[in-house]
């Protein structure tokens, strides 16, 4: 049947028109022509789904939008462009048919589709806002949207092309082409929602600009010395992105972690890039990394003590990235931290490194006297950094969870790799496979400067070890085997 032959017949209601045109958009989104028989293309029924589908869009919208955000009336026209252009499609069908009650027919069934997708996204988006939604259903969000987007459409143009009778050959050039264009319309509008947030420019307070160096200098001062003749362990914390509160929390945390469990405050050093830390603390660059870890090498007995220096921030190949504008900051590079960290005097040393793609730090800062944790392989992404979160996945299962129960960084590494592996798995995500690499002579030493560290979290046995007991580690030289050998000695006083 022809498109020419197409009769409509209004019914006398506008409720039962208003119906049939949903029960035809239903029939038409299963690519079936009965749309046809249903579709009631009044001029009231346009006018009508036209403003649903707005609302329904504007809702969207605005409970997408973030705080702050704006009516955005470039997002608007953005919007109306494929109405308009639909509509115009149907004009032109109705001309060259010469069957005007084709006019509204595909705008129409369009309209309706775009109302039911914009609900049902705004449904989801509801619960998102209130976290009612699978944690794993987030990040297939923007796909579903986009096939909704795409699905309407498409939809609209199969049921045409089969009542037109086009050659099966004809509909797929069709429909590929409908694809690409609608997706890369929608990428590129994706930026003009029809509320969108106005970016402000960050800028730099001038009691900041005063405060950083006293901030770092304070925290340097407040490195103590070592003890000599026993192991102390320092704890170096850095969170280099800026805009994601998970890094600062996350490092705060970690720093809280070996501060109060296993005893490092006096010894412990954390530098945060936050939009909202400038008065607080201070910030992450090179130029204060090298200040850090320079102090800690000074403050250290290089034969005795251990640094555990770890690192949370977006990261790509070698490279972690150091954020804080209105600064312009280098990133961190592999090369440049282990010549840091050699430069400082630091021989023991464990480095966590939790980015994406941190693998690929391995190389660079391995050696014998170094234990190396990533949370990911060197070409893996990481997971876990958003705004919402108060650690990334590995950090909350490293640091939060594992360290908690075990006694050994190996051991706890272990596990943590399994938890990390079932969540990215419960998620859907590809796997990130962290990394544990450790030098040979700390594989011989790890284990007592273990003892020390997590001996700090257990209650003290009375009848060995009373208040002022030590335990002292020495790490020296087998002279046979030439290898470093722990020993270890409880001195009573």
């Amino acid at each position: 049947m022809s498109l020419a032959s197409l009769k409509t017949v209004s019914l006398q209601r506008f409720s039962l028109n208003f119906a049939a045109n949903i029960i035809a958009t239903l029939w038409m989104l299963v690519g079936s022509t009965r749309a046809f028989s249903w579709v009631k293309p009044t001029f009231i029924q346009f006018a009508v789904f036209a403003l649903l589908a707005l609302g329904s869009n504007v809702l969207f919208s605005w409970l997408a939008a973030e705080n702050g955000s704006i009516f955005n009336e470039q997002g608007l026209v953005s919007y109306l462009i494929w109405p308009m252009i639909i509509l115009l499609g149907g004009i032109i069908l109705a001309r060259r048919s010469g069957n005007q009650t084709l006019v509204f027919v595909p705008v129409v069934l369009w309209l309706v589709a775009d109302t039911l997708s914009a609900l049902l996204q705004s449904l989801v988006q509801f619960l998102g806002s209130y976290g009612w939604l699978p944690d794993w259903s987030y990040s297939l969000l923007p796909i579903l949207f986009l096939v909704l987007f795409l699905w309407q459409t498409l939809a609209l143009l199969w049921i045409f092309s089969r009542r037109l009778r086009i050659p099966w050959w004809e509909r797929v050039i069709v429909l590929v082409g409908a694809v690409a264009l609608l997706t890369i319309w929608q990428r590129n509008v994706a930026d003009q929602p029809i509320f969108k947030q106005i970016p402000v420019e960050p800028v730099l307070a001038e009691a900041a600009l005063y405060e950083q160096p006293r901030l770092l200098q304070q925290a340097l001062n407040s490195i103590d010395p070592s003890t000599s003749g026993k192991t102390d362990w320092y704890f170096m914390g850095v969170a280099g992105f800026s805009g994601q509160d998970v890094f600062r929390s996350e490092i705060n945390k970690v720093r809280e972690l070996f501060d109060v469990r296993f005893g490092t405050s006096g010894h412990s050093l954390s530098l945060i890039n936050n939009t909202y830390s400038w008065l607080d603390e201070p910030i992450a660059t090179k130029t204060s990394i090298l200040r850090g870890l320079k102090k800690i090498g000074q403050q250290m007995n290089a034969d005795e003590d251990v640094l555990f220096l770890t690192l949370s921030s977006h990261g790509n190949e070698n490279i972690i990235q150091l954020a804080n504008p209105p600064l312009a900051m280098e990133n961190l590079d592999a090369a440049w931290l282990r010549e840091a960290l050699d430069a400082s005097g630091i021989r023991w040393r464990l480095i966590v490194v939790s980015a994406c793609y941190s693998g690929s730090f391995i190389d660079e800062l391995a050696s014998p006297t170094t234990v190396v944790i990533t949370a990911s392989a060197a070409d893996k992404a990481s997971f876990g950094c958003t705004n919402t979160a108060e650690m990334t996945y590995f950090g909350q299962a490293f640091f939060a969870e594992s360290l908690r129960g075990n006694t050994s960084f190996e051991s706890a590494f272990k596990d943590a790799r399994l938890r990390v592996n079932e969540r990215e798995s419960a998620m859907g995500f590809e796997p990130s496979e962290p990394q544990m690499v450790i030098g040979s002579l700390m594989e011989t030493a790890l284990p007592a400067f273990e003892q020390v560290l997590f001996d700090k979290t257990r209650p003290p046995v009375a009848s060995i070890i009373n208040d002022s007991d030590s335990i002292a580690i020495n790490i020296v030289e087998d002279s046979a085997s030439g290898q470093p050998v722990a020993n270890t000695a409880i001195t009573v006083n």
